[in-house]
């Protein structure tokens, strides 16, 4: 497994000011060989397409602790489409409920990541999907 040469961008959408799991996977994705950019907190889904776009990044990881993972998700996708940049592929992290997971993958979520699952397993997804992309 390894994500040399990918560039990841994580970042906080919304008002949620709890950031250890998105700088515990954004350091896991930089010891996978990543390179990783962290937004830091209570960013716009405007300002994370932005960053997205400007640092060319593979893929968006919105790590979401509020309950508002549906709009936020959502918000971030249609901003990158709108810029043409639709072909970024948009993780998931956070408190999801199962109910939620039908309506994020409609959405465009390319991947859902809860506290429960083991941090290997989420790299070797990102991983997977990443490679996937390129084939």
């Amino acid at each position: 497994m390894t994500l040399e040469k990918k560039r990841i961008l994580i970042a906080k959408p919304g008002l949620d000011g709890h950031d250890v799991g998105a700088k515990v996977i954004a350091l896991a994705l930089r010891d996978a060989g990543a390179d990783v950019i962290y937004t830091g907190l209570r960013r716009s889904p405007d300002y994370i397409a932005r960053v997205a776009i400007d640092e060319d990044v593979d893929m968006v990881g919105l790590s979401i602790l509020s309950g508002s993972h549906c709009e936020l998700a959502a918000e971030v996708i249609a901003r990158l489409r709108e810029a043409e940049a639709g072909d970024i592929k948009v993780f998931v992290g956070g408190t999801i409920p199962e109910a939620d997971h039908d309506d994020l993958r409609q959405a465009g979520v390319a991947g859902i990541f809860t506290s429960e699952m083991k941090i290997d397993a989420v790299i070797e997804e990102i991983d997977q999907a990443l490679r996937e992309a390129v084939e």
